[in-house]
């Protein structure tokens, strides 16, 4: 109730004194019709109004002053909403407040810094998700059909797959730089809901899976013959 409450002051604060409106214009003219831009910077106002605030709060939030940038730029509103919330619950684990990744900090003795940049980067393909569903409202079932969906939810597993093994630096044993580098813009190219993006991306990230099973039975060869 106490948080709700709170969360309720500050909806009053930024709707009367058109906070709200200010910030839709600003980031508005800034992305200028660019939707990848305009998602990108409310991500950034998602993670730095969410930063501490309760999942409650946090929704009413997200949903009173970020909420109008997406669906302005022609997202669907549940797909905006679910973009914004996202990201509001993302702040959890990035610095530098973070707090779930302080509270994992506490309990484990370790630095709450390094806790929180290690959080953020073992989840960085949370921040990918809200972008597929904002650009390809299928995977929350708005107007597709059920090969849509499919199609979708494939693609989106395996550009995760891709984006955290290039950013792991692992797949099936320890990947070189090249291999990183054909696994992450693989995997953001199948974020953008397009028949060549998806070809294109699925193409580089077949070449670093078949690179990475080839060293990895090398490495076995040579363990057997040593």
């Amino acid at each position: 109730a106490v948080a709700c409450a709170i969360a309720g002051i500050i909806v009053g604060i930024v709707t009367l004194t058109g906070l709200g409106q200010d910030l839709l214009n600003v980031l508005m003219a800034v992305a200028n019709n660019n939707l990848l831009l305009a998602l990108f910077l409310t991500m950034i106002a998602c993670i730095i109004l969410g930063m501490g605030v309760p999942t409650t709060a946090n929704y009413v939030i997200m949903a009173t002053i970020t909420a109008p940038i997406v669906v302005q730029m022609g997202v669907p509103v549940l797909a905006a909403h679910m973009f914004v919330f996202y990201f509001g619950i993302v702040a959890d684990i990035t610095p530098p407040v973070a707090l779930a990744a302080y509270a994992g900090a506490a309990i484990a003795n370790s630095n709450p810094l390094k806790t929180g940049i290690t959080a953020t980067r073992l989840a960085i393909t949370a921040f990918i998700v809200p972008y597929i569903f904002a650009l390809n409202p299928a995977m929350l079932f708005i107007d597709t059909t059920p090969f849509e969906v499919i199609r979708i939810i494939v693609t989106s597993l395996i550009g995760i797959f891709a984006i955290s093994a290039g950013m792991e630096g692992y797949m099936f044993t320890h990947m070189k730089w090249w291999e990183r580098l054909l696994c992450i813009p693989g995997g953001l190219l199948l974020i953008e809901p397009m028949l060549w993006t998806d070809i294109t991306g699925l193409t580089l990230i077949a070449v670093a899976v078949v690179l990475q099973i080839v060293a990895k039975k090398r490495g076995q060869l040579i363990a057997v013959g040593a």
